[in-house]
């Protein structure tokens, strides 16, 4: 109980008992301080799963957490310890050695009579230069497992948004935890009373119940249950729960390579055939930690912390090489985002494209994976939307449905068939093209069964109508081949390409600046966002990286999208969380980057002056 107070009387299961302050409690609590240990650790996982996920733990103190400890371990490798003796992993060494053995255990024999709290505060030289390792090990740890007592010296730039799994915390404490910046508290000793209490107290007050003899396990197990005892979960400073994503990046072309030193310099000094060396050269090279990404908070208090990580290999590289090359450096960047204590990792641009899109390294990382295709095919028809509204040339009315026709080419992929039964809510006609005319008559069917507001339409091609069209969407795997005459589209149409890689390349789209074709959409994500430049306005992700972000701030750490097949669950799934977490469309963005609005409105003055020619002809 708390030093210096009054004595205290309290019941417990039926039985008074006087608490005074500084009585021996007549027990160690060593045998109840072991199952609350494990106890606390397995609620706190329960009440908010996947948290201690790959957490980077820092334990101070030795044996007084070591059931603690050895718990975690189910959940993270991630644990370091400020015992000197753990931390250097004596014990083992010890044992390997029986005449050292035997000289530690006969110099440490006067250690081993004093309890566990007196004999972690003795200073020692060891001691003391773990504590200082602890202290700069918890500035970027997650969980941090200690006494009150044991975190003495630390302050808010070593706290700040740390989970403390400690014991017999008190009010007092744990306002003072709050203020050097703790964000959760795991007290693993129940407080049943107005006064805390240590496991040692109520250890003994359990043997005094059961007559003071030996106290089993079912009569521990009992008066848990009866006395309604339970690990408390504590925000001094209100709920939070901080999240860790991992994204992986990668150059998109050679331009990389002249804003990263040295391999600027060294492509200013000698361009062209020396950027073609360093482009083979840097996709053998391994992952690094491009940057650290902070401040994502959602409007329901959830924050994310993550980190980019960049591999090598440019488009033209990834693709050039077996699939399995790839992997390896994608693996090799999960164990990155694993050290760093990321819960789910991402995967961006060509590395969710290569080989089986993700399904491999699924299975073989040390942690969920996500390809974002998901949000993708959403963001691409989020973006498509905004675009045919700031064009204003097409009929939308105020529910946002487009009175007008729209086609999906590849309508019978996976992502395309997404793109079909949204578009089929949101339009007058709809028109699906797939040579896989059994496939597109099913997709067809399933559709009209869903009760759609389109009228649908199949065709295998897609030239006899592309003129009529206000909206197309491609969706193929047609990897470089022809989709569409881009040139017999009709002005002012918007075209979406979620093909990857594109269905429509940046001479395709420069025959035609009488219309907007669009890319991608990207997502400003909700918060003060700190990260380097991926070539996107400050706070703006790719619409791939916003899923991985929301599975981080919903705490849904799962392989959510892998493969080619998405499902059309997930997409609406991914949207609604994405709103619930405050993600809003950012950008319109091309083969040429993000539309400006001067840019999307000499798209409409070029649309609408053609119209008038084709109207006066």
């Amino acid at each position: 109980m708390d030093p210096g107070s009054s004595p205290t009387v309290v019941e417990f299961l039926g039985h008074p008992f006087r608490l005074a302050p500084d009585a021996a409690p007549g027990s160690d609590g060593r045998a109840l301080g072991d199952v609350l240990q494990e106890w606390a650790v397995r609620h706190l996982q329960a009440e908010l799963p996947g948290h201690l996920a790959n957490a980077r733990t820092v334990v101070l103190g030795g044996r007084n957490h070591a059931r603690t400890a050895r718990v975690l371990r189910e959940f993270t490798d991630n644990i370091e310890f400020a015992d000197p003796l753990l931390r250097f992993d004596l014990p083992a060494r010890v044992a390997g050695n029986p005449l050292l053995g035997l000289a530690v255990g006969a110099a440490a024999q006067p250690l081993h009579l004093l309890p566990d709290p007196v004999r972690s505060r003795i200073p020692t030289p060891g001691t003391i230069v773990s504590h200082a390792l602890a202290r700069r090990a918890a500035r970027d740890a997650d969980v941090v497992v200690a006494t009150y007592d044991e975190l003495v010296g630390f302050g808010l730039e070593d706290l700040a948004g740390k989970t403390l799994i400690t014991s017999a915390v008190s009010d007092e404490q744990l306002a003072e935890l709050g203020d050097r910046g703790v964000d959760l508290v795991l007290d693993c000793v129940p407080q049943p009373f107005d006064v805390t209490v240590t496991a040692a107290v109520l250890e003994a007050m359990m043997r005094s119940v059961a007559g003071g003899g030996r106290l089993t396990d079912d009569d521990m197990l009992d008066m848990i249950v009866d006395a309604g005892l339970e690990p408390r979960l504590l925000y001094p400073n209100g709920w939070r729960r901080k999240s860790r994503f991992a994204f992986v990046i990668h150059p998109l072309s050679q331009t990389f390579f002249s804003e990263v030193e040295p391999l600027g310099t060294i492509t200013r000094l000698a361009p062209g055939v020396v950027n073609d060396l360093i482009e083979k050269a840097v996709a053998y090279a391994p992952p690094f930690t491009y940057s650290h990404v902070t401040g994502i908070t959602s409007p329901t208090g959830a924050e994310a912390e993550g980190w980019l990580i960049t591999v090598g290999g440019t488009p033209k590289e990834l693709m050039a090489h077996s699939p399995e090359f790839t992997y390896a450096r994608l693996l090799q960047a999960a164990d990155i985002a694993r050290r760093l204590g990321a819960q789910v990792m991402g995967l961006g641009a060509f590395t969710k494209v290569v080989g089986d899109a993700g399904v491999t390294v699924a299975k073989k990382a040390p942690l969920p994976v996500t390809t974002g295709n998901s949000y993708s095919a959403s963001g691409a028809l989020w973006a498509a939307h905004e675009a045919v509204l700031r064009l204003g040339i097409a009929e939308v009315d105020d529910r946002g449905v487009l009175h007008g026709k729209a086609m999906v080419v590849g309508a019978t992929g996976s992502i395309g068939s997404v793109c079909a039964r949204l578009l089929a809510l949101a339009s007058d006609e709809l028109w699906l093209v797939s040579p896989e005319t059994a496939k597109l008559l099913t997709l067809k069917h399933e559709i009209e069964g869903a009760s759609p507001r389109a009228t649908v339409h199949v065709a295998a091609t897609p030239d006899d109508h592309l003129g009529d069209m206000d909206v197309i969407v491609t969706a193929t795997s047609g990897a470089g081949k022809r989709v569409l005459d881009i040139m017999a589209v009709k002005p002012g149409c918007v075209i979406t390409d979620v093909a990857r890689p594109l269905d429509l390349s940046a001479e395709d789209v420069a025959k035609r600046p009488d219309v907007l074709v669009v890319e991608s959409g990207e997502i400003e994500l909700p918060g003060d966002v700190r990260m380097k430049d991926i070539g996107l306005p400050p706070g703006v992700a790719y619409a791939c990286m916003a899923e991985t972000v929301v599975l981080a701030l919903e705490g849904r750490y799962e392989t959510f999208t892998v493969g080619r097949n998405i499902e059309w669950e997930k997409v609406k799934e991914i949207y609604r969380l994405g709103l619930k977490h405050g993600m809003k469309l950012a950008a319109i963005s091309g083969v040429n980057g993000v539309f400006t609005p001067e840019q999307i409105a000499a798209i409409r003055a070029r649309a609408l002056e053609a119209r008038a020619v084709v109207a006066t002809g």
